[in-house]
């Protein structure tokens, strides 16, 4: 199967695709329906609920999801009575708009869930400003629009009752594919004539989006209490093919060599380029595995992995020179880690396999799962921490509030029209509370609204029958929600169309309301950019050293980890990998921080070129700790002297722990360890420690020492 047919089952098996037809079935069905009755105006506000409310229904446990649902249904019906009543009050409306904008920013704090039940009841409140309506008419909206969310919330919870395990089945899929992208990110660092430093840039990228399919995958696992009890079928499977995933992902990253020197020592053989092909092979298998994940049904191996491994192994013997013993010994470390790679794929396949029992034998390795999971608290302390301007979801609420406002007052005196609160709806969509995002879905929204109005005014020309148009304004609908998460100039490209067809059908000229929709949208976006970059901005650079302590923390953790392994002391699994698991976060964190400083503007980017190599070094830091620790916890590596290898360990913390105390001067001062060991003391019996161990925490030091060194640079 080729990228471009992978690409497209994975859309249409993906979670994006999934809660796209949801939606559009639930938004489309109510007004389709009371449309074809006669009752037209009363679809569309049913719709309206069902809309707003699908905004609350993100991805994460059912649970979560049923909540935010009743919180927005609970939410609308006041908020509608209220925007109703206060509408012929000018300044009370503008009055509410600033209030309730602010207020629902400020939902953030409590997460994203809390912050998108926020949004759905902001939205409402924008679309009835221009709704002048008697009480009765009022109360009868009301009622419309909560039928609609109530309507919404039965169809999500019945789609899920149907196929329960859809969800997490989906994200899991997205989690190994992400996975098989790293891995083919790596073959990459074996190609001959790649540029290493582009390779590392592309590669801490994808580790960004495998840290967020990760923390996507334990929250539907691991706060669904059916996926961690049930002691049978499809929800143990999906936990231990998580387990092993994340296990795998680990190797991968562990997989860490002098790329430099393999170049300038082997490039010219062609291996290299034949180890490339193995990985890249593997990818696509990892790749498959997913996508059976992803659609829930059956895989068998497609490649024969062994047999490309014993290839590989004839070439780097045939490299074999006797004149330079152990030349080639990095490849042949290169080869087990290959041929560990290759089980970690075979133990997950074991679970595609139909002789294999209904429910995996329990082995111990399902962990206190609850301590891989943050859990959000609902109090009025977490709201009040955040009423400062040091707190960035505060100034980005009073940026919201005066951005709405200006919107307000723009779509009410300097640009009225029958559609003036799309300019303050663009705002509230277009705004994020980090300018880089701001700047990139103001652009997308720009080009999508333009592109999308040319196709929408073409069909509405072309195409009179009402029957064809309704086709249409589904096929938008669900090409647009579909995209909505991970392309949105695709989003918004076909969402113009489907709101003029809908304009269309109450009566409205097409072309007027493209001309309207254009300049509001372009208003909006200006309005969104010159508030972003304007009031309170707070820069990617002011942020680094928050993420660049949390980074030092967690290798430091993790290299207290390695030392008490190394020193034989039990080091329970559970520990390990809540360390390990700090250490991708923290990693995936920082690297996201650098991606959207780079897209600030270049006088507010600091030391680009530091910070870069400062988030490569810990990646490195942490493959390396990771090779050693992971291999004295499982056995392969018992080191006879571990008294002697201390001294490049302790000394590597002591750089570290510098670091951390010159990012953070309120950090306590390192504490020494229990019971130090004499490095030159050694039994009369032991042997010499192990060579190529000791060279590995030698490198450890030095790129400790390295990172410090950086440290002094970006704080310079």
């Amino acid at each position: 199967m080729n990228a471009h047919a992978r690409k497209v089952r994975y859309f249409f098996f993906g979670q994006d695709f999934s809660d796209a037809l949801r939606i559009t079935l639930a938004v489309l069905l109510p007004g389709a329906l009371l449309g074809w009755l006669g009752q037209l105006g009363v679809g569309v506000e049913v719709a309206l609920g069902a809309l707003c409310i699908s905004i609350t229904d993100s991805p994460g446990p059912v649970v979560h999801r049923r909540n935010g649902m009743l919180a927005g249904i609970l939410l609308l019906p006041g908020l509608a009575l209220l925007t109703g009543l206060l509408q012929p009050y000018i300044w009370l409306q503008g009055l509410e708009i600033g209030v309730l904008s602010f207020v629902f920013t400020l939902f953030l704090a409590y997460g994203n869930r809390a912050a998108s039940v926020g949004s759905a009841g902001l939205l409402l409140v924008i679309l009835m400003m221009d709704r002048s309506l008697t009480l009765p008419q009022l109360l009868e909206y009301v009622l419309q629009v909560t039928a609609g969310g109530v309507w919404y919330l039965l169809v999500s919870l019945l789609w899920y009752q149907i196929r329960p395990y859809r969800p997490a089945q989906q994200a899991l899929g997205e989690c190994v594919q992400a996975i098989a992208g790293f891995l083919r990110l790596k073959a990459e660092f074996y190609r001959t004539g790649t540029r290493l430093d582009d390779d590392f840039r592309r590669l801490m990228a994808q580790q960004v989006t495998v840290s967020e399919k990760q923390d996507a995958v334990r929250e539907l696992l691991f706060k669904t209490r059916q996926m961690v009890k049930e002691s049978t079928g499809t929800g143990r499977r999906l936990v231990l093919t998580f387990v092993d995933a994340v296990d795998l992902y680990e190797h991968i990253t562990v997989s860490y060599f002098d790329y430099a020197a393999l170049h300038a020592r082997f490039e010219a053989t062609g291996v290299l380029d034949a180890i490339a092909g193995l990985v890249e092979q593997m990818a696509t298998e990892l790749e498959s595995i997913g996508l059976a994940i992803e659609a829930n049904h059956g895989h068998t191996a497609r490649v024969n992995l062994t047999a490309g491994l014993e290839q590989l192994k004839a070439r780097i013997d045939a490299l074999e020179n006797p004149a330079q013993p152990g030349h080639t010994l990095v490849l042949k470390k290169i080869l087990v880690n290959l041929r560990n790679l290759t089980q970690r794929l075979q133990d997950i396949l074991a679970y595609f396999d139909a002789k294999a029992p209904a429910a995996p034998t329990v082995t111990g390795r399902e962990l206190e799962f609850g301590k891989f999971v943050g859990h959000q608290q609902f109090g009025l302390s977490q709201l009040r921490d955040h009423l400062t301007l040091s707190s960035g979801v505060f100034r980005h609420a009073v940026r919201m509030m005066l951005a709405c406002l200006a919107g307000f007052v723009v779509a009410k005196v300097l640009l009225p029209g029958h559609h003036s609160y799309w300019i303050i709806m663009t705002i509230t969509y277009m705004l994020k509370p980090a300018f880089s995002l701001t700047k990139k879905r103001n652009i997308n929204r720009v080009l999508g609204t333009l592109l999308g109005g040319v196709i929408g005014g073409l069909v509405l020309w072309l195409i009179d029958d009402r029957m064809v148009l309704v086709a249409l304004l589904g096929v938008f609908m669900l090409i647009s929600f579909s995209f909505t998460r991970s392309n949105y100039i695709v989003a918004v490209t076909f969402m113009t169309p489907f709101v003029l067809i809908l304009f269309n059908f109450m009566g409205l000229g097409y072309l007027q309301v493209v001309e309207e929709r254009v300049l509001d949208t372009i208003m909006g976006c200006l309005l969104a950019f010159a508030a972003s970059y304007l009031l309170f901005p707070r820069w990617e650079s002011d942020q680094l050293q928050d993420y660049m302590r949390a980074v030092l923390r967690a290798n430091l953790r993790y290299l207290q980890t390695l030392q008490e392994s190394l020193l034989g002391s039990p080091v329970a699994v559970l520990d390990y990998k809540l360390a390990r698991k700090d250490v991708y976060v923290s990693s995936a964190n920082l690297a996201a921080a650098f991606q959207r400083m780079m897209s600030e503007p270049r006088g507010k980017q600091h030391r680009p070129t530091e910070v870069h190599e400062f988030v490569v070094l810990n990646h490195i830091l942490s493959s390396n700790v990771a090779s050693i620790t992971s291999g004295l916890l499982a056995g392969s590596t018992r080191p006879e002297q571990p008294g002697v290898l201390l001294r490049p360990l302790r000394q590597a913390r002591q750089a570290l722990h510098r670091s951390l105390r010159r990012l953070d001067p309120a950090e306590p001062a390192a504490t020494p360890d229990a019971a130090p060991v004499d490095p030159t003391t050694r039994r009369p019996d032991a042997s010499a420690p192990d060579a190529q161990l000791a060279e590995q925490l030698e490198f450890i030091q030095k790129v400790s020492g390295d990172i410090s060194k950086l440290t002094e640079e970006v704080l310079a």
